[in-house]
């Protein structure tokens, strides 16, 4: 095992997140000391792989927040005392099972050097010198223990990070995405084989399909909440102008429609044609062209088991006759299944405006737009100002 590995791919991955993600690097930690480094392994009662002290005489850890170094596992980077009290955690977790299932759960010599979230999910690195094993890389899950065979070493983990930042799409698994100067790690699902033909008749208005999610009022508000997961992005749809979010809507509906082969239909696309060139269209109907062809899909899309036509299908309810807001919404959290660049497509289709700083509760609780309801943010940041005093 060596220690140089280590050392190049930090050198690699700063100088990438320098030029390309500088609010990701600013999150990672400075160096630890030699003697932080000894108290942790004393009182952990471990011996750390050289790669691991190698790679915390680099960077002791990353700053929490969505800017925070993340391995493609979406686990962020721990410090020493993150990582002491993490292990110590995972310890207290096994100490509660029996042998055999502490055995697959968690060994007293692991140590846990990834956090994910909120969750106990997290990197692992083995601490059992003498052992073949010593330096592996694993990862724990809630529901299925310890797994090793990720990586034979730190090193050799950071130079696959290092080698998938390097490449616009890796083509398996996750993608080194930067959005607003931060790492993002991203992976999309291909679509389903094509199926259906554009010549399919529509069924009559007899024929027993499911019925559509009609929205019953186009200006009902989208609760904030929603928005707060698309973060910067949600704070930019939710400061727009409600045409300019509309518009967004449109393009986006066009760009799920054609990767998930929906855009074939005629109905589908005299109807977008229309929104774009600001014509009206029929009101909300079960039995027209358009209705009669989505819930046509919803059933041909079930039986092919394609989740993404169906929710196509689904989304573009509410991208033609209900809330703009709600749509963008509903398209992007299906778009990212399909494209590792959505955030990107997204600003696009909203005319490149600047990205605002990442939304807090205080954003959610001051916004004041009538297609938004942040009544709870507001409540809540008014209990905890009322708190503080």
């Amino acid at each position: 095992m060596t220690t140089a590995l280590v050392e190049d791919s930090w050198d690699r991955i700063d100088s990438w997140l320098r030029e390309y993600a500088p609010r990701t690097f600013a999150s990672l930690g400075p160096p630890a000391a030699d003697d932080e480094i000894r108290a942790a392994q004393e009182e952990l009662n471990v011996t750390f792989p050289p790669d691991l002290v190698a790679s915390l005489c680099r960077h002791n850890g990353a700053r929490g927040g969505a800017e925070a170094f993340q391995f493609m596992t979406h686990d962020r980077l721990l410090g020493l005392q993150e990582i002491v009290e993490a292990t110590g955690f995972m310890r207290s977790i096994a100490a509660d099972l029996d042998e055999e299932e502490a055995e697959s759960c968690w060994h007293h010599d692991y140590l846990k050097f990834g956090s994910y979230k909120v969750t106990a999910d997290g990197l692992t690195i083995d601490c059992r010198p003498g052992r073949d094993s010593y330096g592996v890389i694993g990862r724990f899950f809630d529901e299925t223990g310890t797994a090793f065979g990720r990586a034979g070493s730190l090193g050799a983990y950071l130079a696959e990070l290092a080698e998938l930042a390097d490449q616009s799409e890796s083509g398996k698994g996750p993608s080194a995405v930067v959005f607003n100067g931060r790492l993002i790690w991203e992976s999309a699902h291909a679509p389903r084989p094509e199926w259906g033909s554009a010549d399919d008749p529509l069924p009559g208005p007899e024929a027993q399909l499911p019925p559509l999610d009609l929205p019953a009022n186009s200006t009902e508000p989208l609760r904030a909440v929603y928005l707060h997961g698309l973060q910067e992005l949600g704070a930019l749809v939710a400061t727009q102008p409600r045409e300019c979010v509309a518009r967004a809507a449109r393009n986006q509906m066009r760009r799920l429609a054609v990767e998930t082969g929906l855009a074939k239909y005629t109905e589908v696309r005299a109807v977008l044609d229309a929104l774009n060139r600001g014509e009206a269209v029929p009101p909300p109907d079960h039995s027209g062209p358009l209705g009669l062809r989505l819930r046509k899909v919803l059933v041909q899309a079930n039986a092919h088991r394609d989740d993404l036509r169906r929710w196509a299908a689904e989304k573009m309810v509410h991208a033609v006759w209900g809330s703009p807001h709600r749509a963008v919404y509903e398209i992007a959290t299906t778009r990212r299944r399909l494209s590792v660049d959505w955030r990107a497509e997204l600003l696009a289709d909203l005319g490149n405006p600047p990205v605002p700083p990442m939304p807090d509760n205080r954003f959610w609780a001051a916004l004041r737009n009538p297609d938004i309801d942040s009544s709870s943010y507001a409540a809540r940041y008014a209990q905890d100002q009322d708190g503080s005093q």
